[in-house]
């Protein structure tokens, strides 16, 4: 018997076979309109995407001439995290003069991108300030973490997985952790002056290249109105310092005397000759009894307002200890233990004291780490310059300070010369960055050491101004002088 006729409703297998083809081809075809119709959406979107951003971008920088630096950067940070759908972001700015960056715009919850000591944020109800604290306080030189990197090349990184990334840290702290990551440096011409990093699309999904291309155009867009906020910054802070020098100059010229007390039997005189900046020059003839006057004369290693602050703070405590004391040394140790607490680390005062009896015309005085007073003796042209212990206040404890000053008592007699100074003087600098120097300044003493102390000063302030010429000053020139008549 023959097999039967493989038939399908009277259809053949080379038939069956072409449709089975047919509906392969179908399927692929189907697929292939799938992942183009996927795709066709996808530029949809970044099409709908880039126009919103070209509708709205100008809304951010609509009055960006008016608006503040802080406020101008926290729109353009809001409006990248929005656009591109970021979980948080920051805008690192840099300081061309320091070549820092540090983050001047934050965004949601942005996790540091350098290493953090397991102690220094600690999770609870004040983490979100913490890490807010961390990151505007951290300052990253040029070339440090992947900011610095960007900063310093001026290219974008998109980094898809930074789980897999080893320039990205990681934490254990789960909502801080990185998953994804853009950085875009924000250029004006050649420059980079700073970069913004996205973090963590939300939904977490992955930054596409369409994100990177947005925070890419929005940085351009924003760099110029940043560099011109910045410079308005810039210009609005030195107005804030002429407006403090101005202030720490009214201060320190009402520290000095309007006038110093007239006296039988000692001729006595002073001037400060203000530099450019603001130092911390003071002096002062303090009356502390019928036959007792106190002769001060200091400097305070501080600028500006706080400068001027101290130093009338230490006038205050001066005057009011000087009547009640005749030992020079007693009186820097009291300032000593009165100052310190009050003075920032990094600001001191060198100062000079002395208590002359207008009587014996016995002068005793102690040094602070100022320099010693130069006495010329009527009855010899040798210039007597002994330095005695001691060193500036605010800089060790009071009983080290005790055990270091030392009081130094000079007889004097009619005719006698003293004169003291500030470093203003001897370190006065002409064009040649030449010093006046201590020689210049025995030489001008010895040559108008018969006149009057007043008229002594006048040379001395000539001698020294005609040696600086017109070179910029920048400390404060200042002498006393006393004379036994």
């Amino acid at each position: 018997m023959n097999p039967p006729s493989l038939h399908l409703a009277g259809i053949g297998i080379p038939t069956i076979t072409l449709i089975l083809l047919l509906i392969i081809g179908l399927l692929a075809q189907r697929k292939r309109y799938q992942a183009l119709a996927a795709e066709h959406r996808t530029l949809l979107q970044e099409k709908e995407a880039a126009l919103g951003f070209v509708q709205n971008v100008g809304s951010v920088f609509a009055d960006a001439e008016t608006v503040e630096m802080n406020q101008l950067l926290e729109r353009v940070l809001h409006y990248a995290v929005r656009t591109c759908k970021a979980g948080s972001g920051a805008i690192y700015l840099r300081d061309n003069q320091k070549k820092t960056l540090s983050a001047r715009a934050l965004s949601g919850v942005m996790p540091p991108l350098f290493e953090v000591e397991p102690t220094a944020l600690q999770v609870g109800s004040d983490t979100t300030q913490q890490l807010h604290t961390l990151l505007t306080e951290k300052t990253l030189a040029l070339g440090e973490t992947l900011i610095g990197e960007v900063a310093l090349k001026g290219n974008s990184e998109h980094i898809y997985d930074a789980e897999m990334d080893v320039r990205v840290p990681q934490t254990p702290i789960e909502f801080l952790r990185i998953r994804t990551l853009l950085l875009v440096p924000m250029r004006f011409g050649d420059d980079v002056i700073g970069v913004m990093i996205l973090a963590n699309r939300t939904g977490n999904s992955r930054f596409a290249n369409s994100d990177l291309n947005l925070a890419q155009a929005l940085a351009a867009q924003a760099s110029v109105p940043i560099h011109y906020a910045g410079l308005q910054e810039a210009l609005e802070q030195k107005r804030q310092l002429d407006r403090d020098m101005q202030i720490a100059r009214q201060i320190q010229h009402s520290l000095l005397p309007q006038s110093l007390p007239w006296l039988p039997t000692v001729d006595v005189a002073g001037f400060n000759h203000p530099a450019l900046d603001i130092g911390g020059d003071y002096y002062d003839v303090i009356e502390i009894d019928e036959k007792h006057i106190g002769l001060v004369i200091a400097d305070v290693s501080g600028k500006g307002i706080g400068g001027a602050l101290m130093m009338a703070v230490c006038r205050s405590v001066l005057q009011a200890n000087a009547q009640n004391e005749y030992d020079p040394a007693s009186m820097l140790t009291s300032l000593n233990q009165t100052l310190s607490v009050n003075l920032a680390e990094d600001m001191f005062i060198s100062m000079l004291y002395m208590v002359l009896n207008t009587e014996t015309h016995l002068l005793s005085y102690a040094r602070a780490g100022h320099e010693a007073p130069l006495i010329l003796h009527k009855d010899t042209t040798e210039m007597d310059r002994q330095e005695t212990a001691g060193i500036a206040i605010g800089l060790i404890d009071t009983p080290t300070f005790s055990s270091i000053t030392e009081t130094r008592n000079v007889q004097l007699k009619s005719g006698d010369l003293v004169v003291t100074y500030t470093d203003g003087i001897t370190e006065a600098m002409n064009e040649q960055n030449q010093e006046w120097g201590l020689s210049q300044l025995i030489e001008s003493i010895q040559t108008h050491q018969k006149d009057t102390a007043s008229d002594l000063l006048d040379h001395i302030e000539a001698d020294v101004l005609s040696f600086v010429g017109n070179t910029p000053q920048y400390d404060d020139m200042t002498m006393l002088a006393i004379q036994i008549r």
